[in-house]
């Protein structure tokens, strides 16, 4: 099914586990205790944990961090087993040197809450969970809930300081996540339009309240092709729209690969391409929704509802400067 997989999109109905209580940025805590419950049972095992210990030890002792991160990531003990199995030094190195950096993160985590409560005063901030996963995401949200797979994480940034700013940009654009109104309406009515603003609402309050770019590198490819950008995005948009939600195109179908070729492709993405540009595109979108907008606070709003992906889409629209004389 067409769908973001890595370090994407993941909004899980409320109903899925018990809600937390909201966060309070003053206290804002990183709950490692998850994490803590897989590095003893790691170490224990001398890092062979059968899927019998992981699922009495780690899985059914789990709080609602495990819960959202079962379904679709974890999977069940035995795929964690094989996960672990198949590469034991990386979730040796992620206990290691990333789970103690995960700890000493609560004071970025705590002033971006700040920012995010200055931002959207209104807004519900879901407590933050680190667990380890089966090697396949390094995030996902629901209401109340942030939850960031360690093991991923640590893959993608393995020093502390590049951690650190993974966190940060997690923190903030996971959070947001966990604060959209579902968007199932939408997404099956324009699928991958709704995706890219959903993502780009994400990464542009990230940058709102960190004040760093969701990815240099990222940014720095396509910023000098975004006209090109566009286009591709405005036909691929277009052709994904011919989908319902019963739909299920084959991997290899043209509104397949339209898709993919935005959203969902963090390990896999065109050749030539930085991944996941779909995120990139909707930052940009919102970046000029944003600027036109005379309530700025309306228009973070509307950033977390995403009703009407095709108005947002063009009053955000890309314009071609003029060349200069």
């Amino acid at each position: 099914m067409i769908r973001p997989l890595i370090l994407a999109l993941a909004l899980l109905p409320a109903a899925a586990t018990n809600r937390p209580p909201p966060a309070d940025p003053l206290t804002a805590t990183i709950h490692t205790e998850d994490a803590d419950r897989f590095a003893a049972l790691f170490a224990r095992t001398k890092g062979k944990p059968t899927a019998t210990q992981l699922k009495r030890d780690y899985l059914d002792k789990g709080s609602v961090a495990i819960g959202v991160f079962t379904p679709g990531r974890i999977g069940d003990a035995d795929t964690l087993a094989r996960a672990i199995a198949a590469n034991p030094t990386r979730y040796a190195q992620a206990i290691k040197t990333c789970l103690p950096a995960a700890k000493a993160a609560t004071g970025d985590l705590r002033s971006i809450y700040l920012g995010l409560r200055g931002a959207l005063p209104e807004a519900k901030l879901p407590q933050v969970y680190v667990v380890f996963g089966a090697n396949t995401s390094g995030g996902t949200a629901k209401p109340g809930a942030q939850v960031l797979g360690l093991e991923v994480l640590c893959r993608i940034s393995p020093t502390p300081e590049k951690l650190r700013q993974t966190l940060r940009h997690f923190f903030a654009h996971e959070t947001v996540h966990a604060i959209q109104e579902d968007a199932g309406m939408t997404l099956a009515r324009d699928p991958l339009l709704t995706a890219i603003l959903v993502e780009g609402a994400a990464d542009f309050i990230a940058q709102l309240v960190t004040g760093e770019e969701p990815d240099t590198a990222r940014a720095a490819w396509a910023t000098p092709r975004e006209a090109e950008l566009w286009r591709q995005m405005q036909a691929d948009i277009a052709l994904t729209r011919s989908l319902t939600d019963k739909d299920n195109p084959d991997e290899g179908s043209p509104q397949a690969k339209a898709y993919a070729r935005w959203i969902g492709n963090y390990s896999t993405p065109p050749a030539g391409w930085p991944p996941e540009l779909g995120y990139w595109m909707g930052l940009r979108i919102w970046q000029r929704y944003y600027a036109a907008a005379p309530d700025k606070h309306a228009a973070l709003r509307a950033m977390l509802a995403v009703r009407d992906p095709r108005v947002i889409l063009a009053a955000g629209a890309y314009k071609r400067r003029a060349p200069s004389s």
